[in-house]
């Protein structure tokens, strides 16, 4: 039967029609962002919990979502082929996952199976599969993965790159770990994690779908009461590398991978972050139009495509960007790179690139936000980020009343993008 999915909801993203509440549940109180829909007689539920993704991988590369493919193996009952039956029966779809910063529980199913499908979450966060054989399985999986990726260049470059920019901190890997780091991991540790992470202060619930908003309420509070209170835990701010790097990878490959990175100086809640979109999709994440794409593709022939975006989150604020060109190219893309970039730092935009930008940030806008998942994700983030409700709209109006000039002072203060560190996949 075929499952019904909504995308999840993962960090490292109008009208807002979604809304907010808080419901005290003994000494925590959790946030509901909801928002009912009766176009398709379908529910989704996500469980966030905060400050327990891939940062908080201290100890072990890797443990945060291995411990959350351990929670997508049904319970110890009835065992992971058993409860995966149980969903597929009725078409009900629950998974865990992980971003930089969060763990999500996810479920969705038709409204008829829903009051099962919470209390098949229920079960699953009372009693996890958490024994050796399964811990053994999933292992045994993601070092198969990594081993394949061995030859993915651009991952390879990706994580080379991470490196660099965060020696010495959780993000120095990918979320998946290295091999050495999986196959240290012991169950033990798994539990613990997931006892630590998975409790009531960390919480955030999103729920939207045909369901009314009481019943919503009644849920949460079923869900959340099954966990130990625990603590909220801080968020793990980790500071971009500041100073210029290379790294150059020998493989066997007639392409040669560039990934680009610097700092970025900017906080999550910053007033000003809607003129870092303007200026970034005028850099490089406009596609043909942009300034690199311009000048790597179109003027100089040296890559089929060239990109760049800031991240901004509350673990980390970074500007990254990558290419492929042929390995005989790539001293002049890496030195086109640093010099578009510095360009842009010391000259700014024009009136018409800043036109261009306007009408692509401001048309596209019905399309990011016209399905409900897209809302409610919408309405997630303006919490998550510590803004009201409805900074999404905000942020378009000024987007809108944005002048040339002051974006050009803003993108003139950001000289730190011109400290680029750069992971280099290439001929041997």
């Amino acid at each position: 039967m075929k499952r019904i999915i909504l995308p999840i909801l993962i960090i490292g993203q109008i009208l807002m029609a979604a809304d907010l509440q808080q419901i005290k549940i003994g000494d925590s109180e959790i946030a509901l962002i909801y928002e009912q829909q009766k176009r398709l007689p379908i529910v989704s539920m996500q469980i966030v919990f905060k400050n327990s993704g891939h940062i908080e991988d201290s100890k072990r590369a890797g443990l945060a979502k291995l411990s959350a493919k351990m929670m997508n193996e049904g319970t110890k009952a009835l065992g992971s082929t058993a409860f995966a039956k149980a969903l597929e029966a009725k078409a009900i779809h629950i998974s865990t996952n992980v971003g930089t910063e969060t763990m999500v529980m996810e479920l969705s199913c038709l409204k008829d199976q829903f009051d099962e499908g919470v209390d098949r979450v229920i079960s699953l966060l009372k009693d996890p599969n958490l024994t050796q054989k399964t811990l053994d399985k999933i292992k045994t999986n993601s070092i198969g993965d990594l081993k394949r990726r061995e030859n993915d260049f651009d991952y390879v470059a990706s994580n080379e790159l991470k490196k660099l920019q965060y020696s010495g901190t959780p993000l120095e890997f990918a979320s998946d770990g290295t091999i050495e780091s999986i196959e240290s991991i012991t169950l033990d540790e798994v539990k613990e994690f997931l006892k630590h992470h998975l409790v009531q202060k960390r919480i955030i619930t999103v729920i939207g779908g045909e369901i009314s908003k009481s019943k919503a309420v009644e849920v949460v509070k079923k869900v959340v009461s099954v966990l130990d209170e625990g603590e909220e835990g801080k968020a793990v701010k980790v500071k971009t590398e500041t100073k210029a790097k290379e790294s150059i990878l020998k493989r066997k490959t007639e392409q040669a991978y560039i990934y680009f990175g610097s700092p970025y100086n900017m906080n999550v809640d910053d007033e000003e972050y809607y003129k870092a979109r303007v200026a970034t999709y005028i850099l490089g994440t406009g596609g043909f139009g942009s300034r690199l794409m311009e000048e790597i593709r179109v003027k100089r022939g040296l890559a089929y495509s060239a990109y760049a975006r800031v991240s901004v989150s509350n673990s980390h604020s970074n500007f990254t960007g990558y290419l492929q060109t042929k390995t005989a190219s790539q001293k002049e893309a890496r030195e086109t790179v640093k010099e578009v970039i510095k360009e842009f730092v010391k000259d700014g935009v024009g009136e018409a690139e800043l036109i261009q930008a306007k009408k692509f940030l401001l048309g596209s806008e019905p399309l990011r936000v016209e399905t409900l998942s897209q809302r409610l994700s919408r309405t997630y983030l303006d919490y998550y980020k510590g803004f009201e409700l409805g900074h999404s709209k905000k942020e378009l109006e000024l987007i809108s009343n944005l002048k040339v000039d002051d974006l050009n002072a803003f993108i003139k203060k950001h000289t730190e993008i011109n400290d680029l560190s750069f992971a280099i996949v290439t001929e041997p």
